[in-house]
């Protein structure tokens, strides 16, 4: 696998400060959710349906995960509430 090149980290790094600025700046949960996360989720889609991947995104705190098509998707999907249920 190639390196990224140094910028792609600044990049990164930049990408990261703007999403929590505007996070935290967010007033409350809803704002939260129409500014930022939703946007953030709808971009994850376009580019993993781009790619043909599947995106879930599940758990407590979050678990990303890629899948390459829906049988695996919904497969993921049922062991992670498996899991989640056995731990209640």
């Amino acid at each position: 696998m190639a390196k990224r090149k140094s910028s792609g980290k600044k990049n990164a790094k930049a990408l990261m400060r703007d999403l929590f600025a505007r996070m935290e700046a967010a007033p409350d949960a809803q704002s939260l959710n129409d500014d930022v996360i939703i946007p953030f989720a709808a971009a994850l889609e376009e580019v993993c349906e781009a790619r043909g991947y599947i995106l879930n995104i599940f758990g407590e705190k979050s678990n990303i995960v890629f899948s390459g098509d829906d049988a695996d998707a919904k497969a993921i999907y049922g062991l992670v509430e498996e899991y989640l249920a056995a731990k209640e």
